[in-house]
């Protein structure tokens, strides 16, 4: 376990937290093989660890991670920058209970509105306004800047490869229709996306 981690670590730089615990672990349980921490086990905790880092973000401009996610999914619709609240749940990966809930607060932030349909006089539709559109122009130009500046720490043909690895990986995981209907583990968060 040790090993591998030496073999990709940076010079000089032990064993991180992960390769203890699976020490650890290959120490107290020899007959499980526990190499499958090396990768998921890295991945959850540098998820966490990147998460920290966005929120920063999202906080200086006032919002969550959540809501953030609502902003940049209208944004992202175009002109007229607004879409029903069911396919704000879908592009978000959230339940359209907790939904409500974001925009809720958002529409009391002056950030987004909500009116009836055009289309359909029953159904509902959610709008950025302009408030929010010039919020989450200069929030997600930060948040890119920010995610670069993660991503540096990697040099470019890693960065590269990675998102190579990811991509495959991702494909062969999550379902043929998309992330909207991506499985949620018994008890789990549903899964996420980004801004």
């Amino acid at each position: 376990m040790e090993g591998n981690f030496r073999d990709v670590a940076p010079e000089g730089v032990g064993p991180d937290h992960v390769a203890r615990i699976q020490a650890e672990w290959a120490r107290e349980r020899p007959d499980v093989d526990v190499s499958p921490q090396a990768v998921i086990g890295r991945l959850h905790r540098l998820g966490h660890l990147l998460t920290a880092r966005l929120d920063v973000v999202y906080r200086t401009h006032g919002l969550s991670e959540g809501e953030f996610d609502v902003l940049a999914a209208l944004r992202r619709a175009g002109e007229p920058f607004e879409r029903a609240p069911g396919e704000l749940a879908a592009h978000t990966m959230v339940t359209t209970g907790a939904m409500t809930k974001r925009i809720d607060r958002l529409q009391r932030a002056g950030l987004v509105t909500r009116r009836r349909s055009a289309a359909d006089g029953r159904g509902r539709v959610v709008a950025l306004t302009p408030a929010g559109r010039t919020l989450i122009d200069r929030a997600f130009t930060e948040h890119m800047r920010n995610e670069r500046n993660l991503l540096d720490a990697l040099d470019p043909r890693e960065a590269e490869e990675l998102e190579r690895l990811l991509t495959g990986w991702l494909a062969r995981v999550e379902p043929v229709d998309g992330p909207a209907t991506a499985p949620r583990t018994p008890g789990g968060p549903a899964p996420r996306g980004g801004g």
